[in-house]
């Protein structure tokens, strides 16, 4: 295994002058030697606790990505070594009742992170640019699709502006390794339950939901809020190459404890042991 900077994030970024995600890889060859999951996973872990105990910068995940890619059991790695008190995950479906009646950042806004937390969504605003065009919540003359892409980059650029950094990943799944992992929905009562008609709906309409996503990631990757594509027909490999990015960059957002004042120090420890 390969250590965590054999893999420079920017390895993985979105090229928007490389638009179409079928110039992506869905999966790694056999030579490609991915980084240590555990190694970077103890990264994390420890970056976290110093960027909790800062409390100056706040780091958004989301997650994005058709059904089936591995967003759930990602999150569940990601959150393998971290403080569950500064980590939280939150998943956001297709807006129903208040939701509707609000503009459509109104919802996700609240579960944004905390300064000193780590927040993943899985999916998350980027719908409305995606699944929304696919499958409408309003009237069609409710849309204006260039104003929401402009919105979505101002609302980033300001939320990083203000602290808080985002990354953005899509889970590139081949089509055929979407059929199968359909299939083991079907197939297995363990996952049945994660199955939805909706799932058939979108598997008729995957070629034009990928080109939802394309103009979404061009249209909304930009320095302060990267989009990252993500070969995701091997999980192991998704894992450990996202992980490997999130460890990097929590690394420079904290890389220390704060510093402390000798003097309170002294006077707290003369305290204790008067």
């Amino acid at each position: 295994m390969a250590p965590i900077d054999a893999l420079p994030a920017a390895r993985w970024q979105y090229d928007p002058n490389q638009p179409h995600l079928s110039a992506y890889a869905t999966a790694l060859s056999n030579e490609t030697v991915t980084p240590d999951l555990t190694s970077s996973l103890t990264t994390i872990g420890e970056h976290q606790r110093r960027l909790r105990a800062q409390r100056r910068r706040g780091l958004l995940l989301v997650l994005q990505g058709l059904d089936a890619s591995g967003k759930d059991s990602l999150i569940r790695v990601l959150a393998r070594y971290m403080d569950p008190a500064a980590f939280h995950a939150w998943s956001f479906g297709r807006p129903i009742g208040t939701e509707t009646q609000h503009d459509f950042l109104w919802r996700i806004t609240p579960w944004l992170p905390a300064y000193g937390d780590v927040a993943a969504f899985n999916r998350g605003h980027h719908e409305v640019v995606i699944a929304e065009r696919a499958w409408p919540v309003h009237t069609a003359d409710h849309y204006d699709w260039p104003t929401r892409y402009a919105a979505l980059r101002h609302f980033e650029a300001h939320l990083a502006q203000e602290g808080t950094r985002i990354l953005k990943f899509w889970l590139h799944l081949s089509q055929e390794e979407h059929r199968q992992r359909l299939l083991k929905r079907l197939d297995r009562p363990h996952k049945r339950w994660k199955f939805d008609a909706a799932d058939i709906d979108a598997w008729d309409r995957r070629s034009e939901l990928l080109g939802y996503v394309e103009d979404a990631l061009t249209a909304t990757h930009i320095p302060e809020a990267p989009w990252f594509v993500i070969p995701a027909d091997h999980k192991p490999t998704a894992r450990a190459v996202v992980a490997a990015i999130v460890a990097q960059e929590l690394e420079t957002l904290a890389p220390d404890y704060p510093t402390a004042d000798d003097q309170i120090l002294t006077s707290y420890r003369e305290r204790l042991t008067e």
